[in-house]
């Protein structure tokens, strides 16, 4: 099956997109009052010649709108001038309207006076009324490579703590402003700038629909900023939305991600912009715009500076343009997409198919809102030890059909899929597919047991829950013994999964109690109860994991990589699951890039803070790009990234 791989057509010249989010070291939010066109040249050129071709702009909005019928005209004269500079030095920009949230604070024009964003109809008209002028005016300008209508909405839109705006109000907004910028004659592509932070990628409803959605934009863009407990899982967080975020059927460009080097070493910054350089490509995306260009240790008097301190370090160059760890990963990935001519690369196909449940973006009557972070922790976790496992795997979404082509279903600690979804994976299986999931109990304490019909059926058991009751997970370590071969797994082999560290509830900290009624136990507990029960169904088979491995491991804090890598190999191999490539463990990951040429670019990368070298398992021989050299032990420095031709 494929796995989603979009990209932006437009202006080949400058794609894929690597650039910075832009605010000029002189001002910050307030650079168009202060601009320095020397300055703001200088800086462009430092991003230029570390490979950057593009960065994403701002129009601070009670700036170049004092009133609500009128604009700064020296203001625009300035962004004309920005644009100049953009096209002097080689690159492109994406300029952004609706811009009155920035780096913690919220600003209004002085004419807003509380009304409504979305709702307010005049407000909406003045909003599309300014994106249709901005658009007018620099439309035809060859820097101008797309269009963002808003910063951050979501938070802009709306006060913490208020209920969020209905997805048709702003759905209307969004599609209102888009048309005032078509209307005005501007051909390029257009997205929205909210972050892509709703109810198709965390299941929060926060008025912002991809689905809703889709038809307006012409990419979406993930900001991500996320706290984590977990190393490897942080390591792919950006990779996961990315994935998620591919629900709009647009390509998808990491639009805001980054890091203030306040919270961290040089080192790390350089880690974490690597991985998730390198992991988001993996996943699909095909543009990255960093946060942001600069620092401004000359503003810590200014808002937002002067209260979020912290703010001023996310530069990828310091206060004085000289490059910070961050601007040298970037360097170096812009040579790497060289290398492979990235524009015309694919993402391999895959025999896996994670599914989506549609209990993530949709509400049913009496289903719970507890249960979709279940849903949303579980599926990121099972990524991350799909990751470990070399799968590649295709997100599915339930609410659009399962794969007819995948191998492999994972259903990570599932309890909740619809009645029609059953039935099909029961077609699926019979049809010669492998479908494994795993039990989950959720967060919320009624309604117990499986919220799909014969789970006995389906699986080949006997459930002996007890009405009402969850059955706790009392061990510190769950230990999942093989009572045979499965998949490279020996017979007497354990797989370990941590328990006792677990933060997530009672409620979710249990297993399920099942007899075999035509299944075959592969695995037992510490107990000798059944851990893992195979069912043949026609050509296919049901696999059966009786504890919530994804779940628990979403809950215990620095726990990757854990053993679930070892059981997806497992189910990978018994499915017939093709991998280009493998790596033995989860220290180092491996996948695939197709060039349209039919050339194969293999990624290795290091999930360990130790230098090792590795032996990938291969249908050919590893090349190094530069030298051509054959390659068969493959030496990676910790955390980091190898990229090779696969002939």
């Amino acid at each position: 099956m494929q796995r989603f791989s979009a990209q932006l057509t437009h202006d080949p010249a400058v794609l894929p997109w690597l650039g910075a989010n832009f605010w000029s070291r002189t001002g910050g939010p307030l650079m168009w009052r202060s601009y320095d066109p020397a300055v703001v040249r200088e800086e462009l050129r430092v991003l230029r010649e570390h490979g950057l071709n593009s960065t994403r702009s701002f129009f601070y909005w009670p700036d170049f709108m004092p009133t609500p019928y009128t604009v700064d005209e020296e203001l625009c004269e300035h962004f004309a001038d920005f644009l100049d500079a953009h096209r002097e030095t080689g690159m492109k920009s994406i300029p952004t309207f609706i811009v009155g949230h920035m780096s913690g604070e919220n600003w209004d024009p002085s004419w807003r006076n509380g009304r409504d964003l979305y709702a307010d109809v005049w407000m909406v008209a003045r909003q599309a009324w300014f994106g249709k002028e901005m658009a007018r005016r620099y439309k035809d300008h060859p820097a101008v490579t797309a269009w963002l209508v808003s910063n951050e909405m979501p938070i802009y839109g709306r006060i913490r703590g208020e209920e969020p705006a209905p997805r048709e109000h702003v759905t209307s907004w969004a599609e209102a402003i888009v048309n005032a910028v078509r209307a005005a004659g501007a051909q390029q592509p257009v997205s929205l700038g909210d972050g892509a932070w709703g109810m198709e990628v965390f299941g929060k409803e926060n008025g912002f629909s991809l689905r809703d959605t889709a038809e307006i934009i012409d990419f979406a863009g993930p900001h991500v900023y996320r706290m984590e407990n977990d190393r490897i899982r942080q390591h792919h967080r950006a990779a996961f939305e990315c994935e998620l975020a591919s629900v709009a059927g647009k390509p998808v460009i990491l639009e805001e991600f980054g890091l203030s080097t306040d919270f961290v070493s040089d080192e790390n910054a350089a880690t974490y912009y690597r991985q998730t350089l390198h992991n988001s490509l993996l996943a699909g995306s095909t543009g990255w715009i960093a946060w942001n260009n600069t620092d401004y240790d000359h503003l810590l008097e200014q808002p937002p500076y002067s209260h979020h301190g912290f703010e001023m370090h996310f530069g990828i160059t310091d206060n004085e343009g000289r490059p910070k760890a961050p601007l040298r990963e970037l360097a170096a990935f812009a040579e790497i997409l060289e290398r492979v001519d990235f524009t015309r690369c694919r993402r391999a196909d895959s025999d896996t198919a994670l599914v989506v449940p549609v209990y993530l973006e949709q509400g049913y009557p009496y289903a719970y809102e507890l249960d979709r972070p279940v849903v949303f922790e579980s599926l990121r976790q099972s990524y991350t030890a799909a990751r470990g496992a070399d799968l590649g795997v295709a997100l599915t979404r339930e609410r659009d059909g399962l794969a007819e082509d995948a191998k492999l279903h994972l259903l990570p600690s599932t309890r909740q899929i619809l009645a029609p979804t059953r039935r099909r994976l029961e077609e699926l299986a019979r049809g010669g597919a492998t479908v494994y999931l795993s039990y989950c109990s959720g967060e919320k304490g009624t309604t117990r047991g499986p919220w799909f019909q014969d789970l006995n059926g389906l699986f080949g058991v006997e459930l002996q829950l007890s009405y009402g009751l969850a059955e706790p997970i009392e061990d510190e370590t769950v230990e999942i013994t093989f009572t045979e071969d499965f998949g490279g797994l020996k017979a007497g082999e354990t797989l370990r999964f941590e328990a006792g560290r677990y933060r997530g509830t009672d409620e979710s900290r249990s297993y399920l109690p099942v007899r075999p009624a035509g299944a075959r136990v592969v695995a037992t507990d510490a107990h000798g109860r059944p851990a893992l029960l195979r069912h043949a169904l026609g050509e296919g088979e049901t696999i059966l994991c009786t504890y919530p491995l994804e779940y628990l491991a979403a809950g215990t804090p620095r726990v990757n990589p854990e053993d679930t890598h070892r059981l997806y190999d497992a189910l990978a191999r018994e499915a017939g699951a093709e991998r280009a490539v493998t790596v033995e463990g989860a220290l180092a990951e491996a996948d695939v890039l197709v060039h349209e040429d039919g050339r194969r670019f293999v990624w290795l990368v290091s999930q360990s803070d130790r230098p090792q070298t590795v032996r990938p398992l291969t249908g050919g021989t590893l090349h190094d790009l530069e030298t051509g050299e054959r390659l068969q032990d493959v030496s990676l420095g910790p955390w980091d990234v190898r990229v090779l031709e696969l002939r």
